[in-house]
């Protein structure tokens, strides 16, 4: 019986496929009705962030017969080692030529963008994706101060919310809390870092509706095997950061050949998940050392919940009080009397 269950799920997922291509190159137009803010921030010629690094990679190759000695010494470094240079100064990378640091503005300038911060955030973008654990610690010393370590991770994380506030576009948080309320199913997904976010979000979810399905990362035929009853009148909810887990994008595009409302919480429309979403709510990630910073996204995500919970107060106070008879009877919490 089991056998035949998963040739019939095998099946399904084979016939969807080509639905699937054609539901994720739709997904663009769809998307653009209503986000114009947000799509603006992408910028209008750049394609997606990790294009515009392997564009400049590329250039740069190409252009190194015609480079001064300084511009070889400074395209070298950035090809050999794009993950420091992405977050040096224009100052520090010049140190690490034995260059100046307006040779370095002047290098960025001839590839074709204003300044070095432009050039910089295309590099930040292209190795984010690409930066292994063992990498982002060792350039750990280049951000964050050793000895104003507290201080200095706490800021960059107020930076991250600030940024965020800035990115999101009000009108498509609102449409995506009247889908999550409007569904007949809603279903929550996050893969590695991105698990606790979405199961932050589930546990209280769970306590507004009933419809709640927590969609477990387990092996690939286990993720659709939670989705099979996915249909046109869901909401698929993927939470999804670099360095971008494919199962996350993998279910979200089953989702969507499916018939499911897509929304993202990812750090930019150009992600792989934001690109084949219906709403795309995004937040400022960063690393930190070898760890994700997720104080931004954790911050959206509760908005999403406070949002929901005030449009559903009627059926979340009921909840609540069963469940503080419930908890006051089982002795849950510590009396502190």
């Amino acid at each position: 019986m089991e056998a035949s269950n998963t040739l019939l799920l095998n099946e399904k997922i084979i016939k969807e496929k080509p639905l699937k291509e054609n539901r994720a190159k739709e997904r663009p137009g769809r998307k653009a009705e209503g986000t114009e803010a947000v799509g603006s921030a992408v910028g209008e010629n750049r394609g997606t962030a990790e294009e515009s690094g392997d564009n400049l990679i590329v250039k740069i190759q190409g252009k190194m017969s015609a480079f001064s000695k300084s511009q070889r010494l400074i395209g070298n470094f950035i090809i050999q080692h794009y993950e420091q240079a992405s977050f040096m100064t224009a100052s520090r990378l010049g140190s690490a030529v034995n260059v100046s640091e307006s040779t370095v503005v002047r290098f960025a300038i001839e590839m074709g963008y204003e300044g070095y911060p432009e050039m910089q955030k295309d590099l930040q973008s292209y190795s984010k994706t690409r930066l292994t654990a063992l990498q982002r610690l060792d350039i750990t010393n280049n951000r964050i101060d050793p000895d104003n370590l507290l201080k200095s991770v706490l800021h960059q994380d107020i930076d991250r919310i600030r940024s965020t506030v800035e990115m999101i576009d009000e009108k498509a948080f609102d449409r995506a809390v009247d889908k999550i309320i409007t569904a007949e199913n809603i279903y929550i997904f996050g893969a590695m870092s991105s698990n606790a976010l979405a199961r932050f979000m589930d546990n209280y979810f769970q306590l507004i509706f009933s419809n709640v399905h927590f969609v477990h990362p387990v092996n690939t035929s286990g993720i659709y095997q939670q989705l099979i009853r996915i249909g046109k009148n869901d909401v698929f909810i993927g939470l999804s950061f670099p360095r971008y887990c494919k199962s996350t994008t993998d279910a979200a595009e089953y989702a969507a050949a499916c018939g499911a409302n897509i929304i993202a919480v990812t750090d930019s429309p150009a992600s792989p998940l934001g690109v084949i979403a219906d709403e795309v709510l995004p937040a400022k990630s960063d690393m930190v050392s070898f760890a994700d910073s997720l104080v931004a996204p954790l911050s959206l995500i509760n908005a999403i919940i406070v949002a929901v919970g005030m449009k559903k107060r009627a059926t979340l106070e009921k909840t609540l009080l069963r469940l503080e008879e419930m908890w006051d009877e089982n002795g849950v919490y510590t009396d502190l009397k």
